[in-house]
């Protein structure tokens, strides 16, 4: 799962997609909804059960599911639950928590009924899903079903198979990594092998606005709702085809899918999170977006997703038996999370420079942003594997850390697997390894892992997990940098260019940002004339707000070149005590400021740092 703060910055119908290659089992679980059965934002659920030879049985739904590492509860969703036996007659039902229904005289039951609220527009909040997870109900609009939010299972029998029918109005479509047993206008049907793959497999129905692309071996649909209206697949996927071709060739020329699917949901008002990004699934991901320019949303897009679908690497290949065996009623932990989230973030940005996307320096800016984030904003000192382990309870504040540390661990291992191997063998090499030695449907034990790397490998590499990853020992920057001819400074001086350092703040009052301080202004900030109060209204002609000031103020400052022109509309007050727009001008100057974590090449480097840092950034499998 993938999320970032706002604050912070006509062949449809052959799209269907296998998740895995069908069988031909009798499902066991029936369930159907009708998208054209609303009522107050509520679907009813309808399963034809099981046959069930006990007296009493229990039906649950998921507390959490796989690639969330939160706690949701989605049985809080569902309401006036009704369990039937074959003439139609009510059986007895006792609600005994938030996810969990007892059936008593279930060797009768043969139908049950619930409803299911949105998550999307829940009044609590504590009861708020992260949107990616979530589902969205809105008749004749949009149906975003993260199936772990409609569907349940029994008790101890989640490994049967399940059919699913979703009957739907005739202009709508429905996206997703499965292909539909049986199709027509109004209805689908899907077979699935187990509740894992069930929750494996998001939808999206609406009308349709799709694109499919041809990546190696692999077929990719990428499928839009874009509340505002418009068409916004094709270019989407114009802009994710170039990460997804340097992703084929990073891996070796083929993918380990032949099939996947984009959902992308665009809304047109603020949601209830504060955030926006992605979860991953095993053939597919999920995208929830606030509206923006075109532009800036392809980019948003195509940046989480090179993250999202490298985890067809792991944990589609590579999991523990806490994740291949996942309890959805009582989830356990892995303490492998630099693995699933840190290695997978680590590679979204190694194969940007590795496919020359990037050149090393912004590479090397990415990975002091994330040094920077580890050791101020997380606690460096806690064991990674201990961080993992509690990343549901008591380290849910430090699990940002794996896409921050948990990447850097991956950098570092790949650097010493280079470094021991004479540059022939790395991270990459270890992760095609491991899905050789395991694969989908065999899971690790927790315990073996490093044990395991380390067979594959080098006996040095258990002693870097001993110390960095189960320890509490800080990676060695300085050391593992100069491997490679790149120098570490904790701190320094550098040239940039920015705002000109003022002290910006939030105006609730007008929305807008503002000025809160003009005391740390440097020459260029002087230069440019900004006063404590002034909202910042415009960039370059741009409207800037809350949810798009980073994004502005690195194209048109941070990224922009030394000596550009600048203009900043400002909201002022004048004498009277109004608010007037002033335009505030000056050519972009670079100053030099006190940097913390600065990474450089050097320009000393030997011939062999020269060539492990070559082998590091450039090989490929």
């Amino acid at each position: 799962m993938f999320k970032k703060s706002l604050a912070a910055l006509a062949f449809a119908a052959l799209l269907h997609f296998p998740l895995l290659a069908q069988n031909n089992a009798t499902p066991t679980y029936r369930f159907s909804i009708d998208l054209g059965q609303v009522k107050d934002d509520k679907l009813q659920v309808t399963l034809i059960t099981p046959d069930i030879k006990e007296d009493e049985v229990l039906y649950q739904m998921p507390k959490m599911v796989p690639g969330t590492y939160a706690v949701y509860d989605f049985g809080k969703f569902v309401s006036e639950f009704n369990a039937f036996d074959k003439k139609g007659k009510k059986l007895n039902v006792e609600r005994l928590d938030q996810n969990t229904w007892k059936i008593k005289k279930a060797n009768k039951l043969a139908r049950l009924t619930y409803l299911v609220d949105d998550t999307w527009d829940t009044p609590k909040k504590e009861d708020i899903v992260f949107e990616p997870a979530a589902t969205d109900i809105e008749a004749g609009k949009v149906f975003l079903i993260n199936t772990h939010g409609f569907f349940g299972y029994f008790a101890n029998r989640t490994k049967e198979p399940y059919q699913i029918t979703v009957n739907k109005p005739e202009e709508f479509y429905g996206a997703t990594p499965l292909r539909a047993t049986s199709s027509t206008p109004t209805s689908d049907t899907y077979l699935l092998q187990n509740y894992n793959d069930l929750v494996d497999a998001p939808m999206l129905y609406s009308r349709p606005d799709t694109a499919l692309l041809k990546v190696g071996n692999a077929d990719v649909l990428v499928a839009t709702y874009a509340a505002g209206g418009g068409a916004r697949s094709k270019n989407l996927a114009q802009s994710i085809k170039p990460i997804l071709e340097a992703q084929r060739v990073y891996l070796g020329g083929t993918l380990p899918v032949d099939k996947y699917a984009f959902l992308v949901y665009i809304d047109n008002k603020p949601n209830r999170t504060g955030s926006y990004g992605a979860l991953e699934h095993s053939y597919s991901s999920v995208y929830y977006f606030p509206e923006m320019p075109p532009a800036m949303l392809a980019e948003q897009v195509r940046n989480i997703s090179a993250h999202e679908f490298f985890h067809i690497v792991t944990p589609l290949n590579i999991h523990s038996e806490e994740i291949g065996n996942f309890d959805f009623s009582n989830p356990k932990m892995s303490k492998h999370l630099w693995l699933y989230e840190g290695v997978t973030e680590y590679f979204a940005h190694h194969v940007q420079v590795n496919q020359r996307l990037i050149e090393l320096p912004e590479f090397l800016t990415e990975t002091r942003n994330k040094i920077i984030a580890s050791k101020q904003q997380y606690n460096d000192a806690l064991a990674f594997t201990e961080l993992s382990l509690g990343a549901l309870d008591k380290h849910e504040k430090e699990y940002g850390n794996v896409y921050q540390k948990g990447a850097l661990i991956g950098l570092a291992l790949d650097i010493r697997l280079r470094e021991l191997s004479g540059g022939k063998y790395g991270l990459i090499n270890l992760m095609k390894d491991l899905s050789q030695t395991y694969g989908k449907d065999k899971s690790f034990k927790d315990e073996e892992l490093f044990d395991k790397i380390t067979a594959l490998t080098y006996p040095e590499v258990r002693d870097f997990f001993r110390r960095y990853v189960e320890g509490t020992e800080a990676l060695p920057y300085t050391e593992l940098f100069k491997k490679v001819g790149i120098t570490y400074q904790p701190t320094g001086t550098q040239k940039r260019i920015s705002l000109g350092k003022p002290t910006l703040g939030y105006d609730q009052a007008s929305g807008h940002l503002m000025v809160a301080s003009v005391e740390n202004l440097n020459a260029f900030g002087k230069q440019m004339g900004y006063k404590a109060g002034d909202q910042l209204w415009q960039i370059n002609g741009e409207d800037l707000n809350l949810r798009n000031a980073t994004d502005l103020i690195n194209k048109h400052v941070t990224n922009a070149s030394e000596g550009s022109p600048l203009a900043i509309t400002v909201g002022r007050k004048d004498a009277n005590g109004t608010v007037q727009p002033v335009v505030l001008k000056a050519p972009l100057t670079a100053t030099d400021e006190t940097v913390s974590h600065l990474l450089t090449a050097d320009p000393k480097a030997t011939l062999e740092q020269v060539a492990l840092r070559q082998a590091w950034l450039y090989s490929v499998l």
